[in-house]
């Protein structure tokens, strides 16, 4: 019945959506990727609200009913029918008296099953699209024959841009070059790696007293080049999505140094490698808004790089829906996180194997704990803890690892303002 009812509730208002983009005709950018695409799509509202009336996707609205939900401009209803029922008017309503309307829409589109981006691209053709990153083991690939299935199904996005449209795509994914070879549309790239029309260059990590605050990096487009900052966070996957956005706002006449200074108020959206004060005068590394291997990859990297006289602490949960390629992934994570942190904490039954992979590595089980809840993990470190201690805590949604961080957080009533779901469907769960 509950399959039924969201099916009802998916057509009702996915037909009321193209009611409204036939009404309005805005224009639409698309962003997809198997990483990056909520920090991307945030990167780009930032720099073009300075320009046009824009309106982005909230939070992670990138499903068949996020994407929905985002033009009509209304909120996740979760399991409440009244709720719905209501967002079934109010979208009737929109339809019918779109009002100021917004001129562009930054849409983050995601892949769960096969099919998803074919279904929406029959009615939504983007007058950009942005590709970020496609890794050889991606988010979802439990569910499709393979990650070149994967590849395809995103790529089908880029297949819907309208003719005059323009593809903005990371220069540095063999795969997404591989792609940008078909497009016949005008293709901007952008990089980190490789010399592209936007190249990142000498990231580093920016520290205030012996603290680390964020990380700037050189921006080069053509002859011109800028300094941009990114505030509260780490990662060299901000400078990707800070880089796209500035190939974005040139295409509405910004000059690089525009986009750089409206970004220097962004502030990356939560759990996406955060930096969060903790208790007893440490550092978190908030991370906790999924997990896949890339996406975990950059995390141990980042903790790896930077700097404190303190010790170093990876609270690491479970990857999902990689299927075959589970226990290779976990192993790998646990080789890798061997070399960097002084302990490991896993979370989650498929993270034993980050555990197995560390302990092969020299990893002395004395300083490897493992735990099927988050937020018992988070208690336990209580004590563990000391003055200049880096926390890193990542893992997939399921595992609610923000509880982690909730407990190990020096101002936990900051709570729902600094960590992602905390909201009271949620926090119910």
């Amino acid at each position: 019945m509950k399959s039924l009812f969201k099916k009802i509730i998916v057509a009702i208002i996915t037909w009321e959506a193209r009611m409204l983009i036939a009404r309005t005709r805005p224009h639409i950018i698309g962003i997809t990727g198997s990483v990056g695409k909520t920090s991307t799509k945030d990167a780009v509202y930032t720099v073009l609200k300075q320009k046009v009336r824009v309106r982005k996707s909230e939070k992670s609205f990138n499903s068949e009913i996020g994407v929905p939900l985002t033009i009509l401009g209304l909120p996740n209803a979760w399991n409440n029918p009244i709720r719905w029922i209501k967002n079934i008017i109010d979208g009737a309503l929109v339809a019918a008296f779109p009002g100021n309307y917004p001129e562009w829409l930054v849409l983050e589109i995601g892949v769960d099953r096969p099919g998803d981006i074919a279904r929406l691209t029959t009615w939504i053709k983007p007058d950009i699209v942005i590709l970020t990153r496609l890794p050889d083991v991606p988010v979802h690939v439990e569910f499709f024959s393979s990650p070149e299935a994967v590849i395809a199904e995103k790529s089908q996005l880029v297949d819907a841009l309208k003719s005059e449209g323009i593809f903005v795509f990371n220069n540095d994914d063999e795969a997404i070059v591989k792609i940008k070879e078909g497009v016949r549309q005008q293709s901007i790239g952008y990089s980190r790696y490789s010399l592209s029309p936007f190249t990142a260059s000498a990231d580093k990590t920016v520290y205030q007293n012996g603290v680390p605050v964020g990380l700037e990096f050189t921006l080069t487009h053509g002859t011109d080049a800028t300094i941009v900052s990114v505030l509260g966070s780490l990662g060299v996957q901000h400078a990707y999505a800070y880089t796209a956005a500035v190939a974005v706002g040139t295409i509405f006449g910004m000059t690089i140094q525009e986009c750089a200074e409206a970004l220097r108020a962004h502030i990356p959206p939560p759990g996406r490698m955060r930096l969060i004060e903790g208790i007893k005068g440490s550092l978190i590394i908030d991370d906790t808004y999924n997990a896949s291997p890339v996406a975990m990859e950059r995390a141990i990297q980042a903790l790896k790089e930077v700097r404190t006289i303190g010790r170093k602490i990876a609270v690491l949960g479970d990857m999902m829906e990689l299927g075959q390629y589970s226990v290779v992934q976990h192993e790998k994570m646990g080789r890798m996180v061997a070399d960097v942190a002084d302990y490991l904490v896993t979370v989650g039954i498929r993270s034993r194997s980050i555990a197995e992979g560390a302990l092969e590595s020299g990893m002395p089980e004395s300083k490897i704990w493992q735990y099927e809840d988050a937020r018992l993990a988070g208690k336990d470190l209580e004590a563990l803890i000391g003055e200049d201690d880096i926390i890193l805590i990542k893992g997939s949604q399921s595992i609610r690892a923000e509880r982690a961080v909730e407990e190990l957080m020096k101002n936990p009533q900051e709570a729902s303002d600094l960590l992602v779901r905390q909201d009271s469907m949620w926090l119910r769960m």
